[in-house]
């Protein structure tokens, strides 16, 4: 059986200019055809693995932030999800990363 999922595009390099650096984006955008305990994992195994790379670390946080928006009028529970997430690696991120690094990320989600 072969399934056909229909990805949304982030037209985020058209939006501010930034040139995604991961597929961070398409991950979760097939995670959200499988329900929460997917975008869960997707969340868990991007977190742990990518959490000390400040600049992949800073485009995750910048997904969940758009999958808030995507989802908040049509899929409340996802939506909600997503915030939970995005509140929990943007909190990590301001109390981890220094320096360079931590204006790296203000200055790229601002």
């Amino acid at each position: 059986m072969e399934i056909t999922l229909k990805l949304p595009r982030w037209n985020i390099e058209e939006v501010c200019g930034y040139k995604p650096l991961t597929t961070f984006w398409d991950d979760f955008s097939i995670a959200d055809n499988f329900g929460i305990d997917a975008v869960c994992d997707t969340y868990n195994r991007a977190f742990q693995d990518w959490k000390t790379d400040y600049k992949y670390l800073t485009e995750l946080i910048m997904v969940l932030n758009h999958k808030i928006w995507q989802h908040y009028e049509h899929n409340e529970p996802l939506a909600r999800l997503y915030n939970t997430l995005w509140e929990r690696a943007a909190q990590y991120a301001q109390e981890n990363l220094k320096g360079d690094e931590l204006t790296y990320y203000f200055v790229t989600t601002d």
